[in-house]
């Protein structure tokens, strides 16, 4: 599905309170940012209960119902999920991921909200959800005449939605404050080999999993559990977020001379962490021209440049990789030029 406008999770919610009321609604969107969530939040603000059904396990008949001979003529009995006498709303998950006769068993249901001679109470509401097809999840070309049956939307992770919504439900702190420092990490594309990946859903699993460890968790329990959510670089770099707070390090600290950069050989893992993170807030607050630097800007270099002589004293490699030019952002070319200039060694791998 081509949709050129994507929305958040407050923006779809605003879409479905004024669309889904009227017309059905399909949701697109990545594996586990929180599509059935937000469906289900949505029905109970409306006061309606919400019947939820995946496409990837149905059968035509598990929509239309079976024959029955009442008075001499056949009727189709549509299934007691479906035929209610109260209006509710009707999630069909995985929709894209049903056959072609499934997708046609849908065709009265969503656009006449009708299954034989059963109608849907009025004010219930049907709403759709699925994979991409770049998400190597299972997914089927949708037939056009279900497509054009429906409103289409597509939904992207907003970490400050999530955030919001985490501070709310009991999330680990830890991860709260993870992913306020690295939001980038919150989500990543589906890779195409069969290994965990970061999703708003696999960190709220990795959250449940570390409250029933306790607060005595130890390091290789943790690797152990953020190994088996998240992806290997996510992970790898929240275990060492963790073992930073335990030491006791603060980048603020770091960046104000309170504290100096990790260098025993054990803290490597938190250095890389530190150090990452360091590059993220110079991505975030110093400007890509030189001359729109503020005087808080104006300092932060400063101080970044002393400070990327004292990493490069301890680990050269992680210096290197704190000013590389990577897909996921780069820094100020500006900065990077005086970089090279103060500290030529940095330019080794540029």
């Amino acid at each position: 599905m081509n949709i050129p406008i994507t929305v958040n999770q407050k923006e779809l919610l605003d879409v479905l309170l004024n669309v889904a009321v009227v017309r059905p609604v399909f949701i697109w969107g990545a594996p586990g940012i929180g599509k059935s969530s937000i469906v289900e939040s949505f029905a109970a603000s409306l006061g309606l209960p919400c019947i939820s059904m995946l496409g990837s396990q149905l059968a035509p008949e598990d929509i239309i119902g079976v024959p029955q001979i009442i008075d001499g003529k056949s009727v189709f009995c549509p299934p007691r999920m479906i035929a209610r006498d109260e209006p509710y709303c009707l999630f069909l998950d995985e929709l894209n991921a049903c056959s072609m006769e499934v997708q046609k068993a849908f065709y009265s249901l969503i656009h006449d909200r009708r299954v034989g001679e059963y109608f849907l109470p009025d004010s219930s509401i049907i709403i759709g959800a699925g994979n991409r097809a770049q998400d190597n999840a299972i997914v089927k070309p949708m037939s056009s005449a279900l497509v054009n049956r429906m409103f289409h939307v597509e939904l992207i992770a907003s970490h400050r939605d999530w955030l919001e919504w985490a501070g709310q439900n009991g999330i680990h702190p830890h991860i709260i404050e993870y992913i306020g420092l690295r939001p980038d990490h919150l989500w990543r594309q589906p890779p195409k080999t069969e290994e965990p990946f970061s999703t708003p859903r696999s960190w709220h699993i990795l959250s449940d999993a570390m409250a029933s460890y306790g607060e005595g968790i130890s390091e290789k329990q943790l690797e152990i559990l953020a190994s088996g959510c998240l992806s290997p670089h996510h992970a790898s770099q929240f275990r060492a977020f963790v073992k930073q707070i335990r030491n006791r390090y603060a980048l603020s600290a770091i960046i104000s001379g309170e504290q100096k950069w990790p260098g025993k050989p054990d803290d490597r893992d938190a250095l890389y962490f530190l150090a990452q993170s360091f590059r993220a807030q110079l991505i975030k607050e110093l400007p890509a021209d030189k001359n729109n630097l503020s005087g808080a800007a104006q300092d932060l270099s400063f101080r970044a440049k002393s400070l990327m002589g004292d990493l490069a004293n301890i680990s050269l490699e992680i210096a290197q990789m704190t000013v590389a030019q990577e897909e996921n952002g780069a820094l100020p070319d500006w900065f990077v030029v005086e970089i090279i200039r103060d500290l030529p060694r940095l330019a080794a791998k540029k």
